[in-house]
């Protein structure tokens, strides 16, 4: 029997949480309702928080790295990264994910994390980075908000 398709979810808010000795963190009820239980995870870019995103949005990275207008060795090169430090993770029946241990290490996850909803995927921080990030960002979220008429 196939399984029915997943409804789409907007990963919305921020969900403070501890991270257990196993590296396992449970997953706001809201973030898996009938959505996906399998994601992938990876890295930043700028190596500050594992960004995890379901399925959908994964297959679509490698098409957009395409369309991205960089050249097409630059865009090998990004493909090659991006699928190459993912990590497959699904959500136990307890709504926790298992996160890979080297991928904790390198975004420095331990103890308390934050997970921060960013609409098709979401980020999991190290709560004092999280912290510190946000506040530096606050400037910015209220330029563009005012910009928006928000």
């Amino acid at each position: 029997m196939t399984k029915p398709a997943s409804k789409l979810i907007t990963y919305a808010g921020t969900f403070e949480r501890s991270m257990d000795a196993k590296n396992r963190v449970t997953i706001p009820a809201d973030w898996l309702d009938g959505g996906s239980d399998e994601f992938h995870a990876i890295p930043g870019p700028s190596g500050d928080c594992l960004i995890v995103m379901p399925p959908a949005e994964f297959d679509s990275i490698e098409s957009r790295i395409e369309q991205s207008g960089a050249p097409a060795s630059e865009r090998r090169k990004a493909i090659r990264a991006f699928y190459g430090q993912a990590r497959a993770v699904s959500a136990d029946s307890n709504g926790r994910i298992l996160l890979p241990e080297e991928q904790c290490n390198s975004v420095k996850l331990k103890g308390e994390v934050v997970l921060v909803g960013g609409r098709s995927r979401f980020e999991i921080w190290n709560a004092k980075r999280w912290t510190d990030v946000s506040a530096e960002e606050s400037a910015s979220y209220r330029q563009v908000a005012e910009l928006i008429g928000l």
